[in-house]
C-alpha cells in the first residue's frame, strides 16, 4: 500500500486516501504519493 511522502501516513486499520499526483518540487514537476489531508492543507503545490 502507498504511503504519503509528505507526512508518512499509510495503511493501518483502515486504508488512508493516498493519491499519486504531480507536484512542484524545487521548480520541477515530480509524481509523488500524497494523502488528501496534505493536499487540502496546501502542504504541497500541484503541478499544472
Amino acid at each position: 500500500m502507498a504511503k504519503c511522502d509528505i507526512c508518512g501516513k499509510g495503511a493501518h486499520f483502515w486504508n488512508s486516501n493516498v493519491q499519486k499526483v504531480a507536484v512542484n518540487v524545487n521548480g520541477a514537476k515530480k509524481r509523488m504519493h500524497v494523502c488528501t489531508s496534505c493536499l487540502r492543507s496546501n502542504k504541497v503545490e500541484r503541478a499544472i
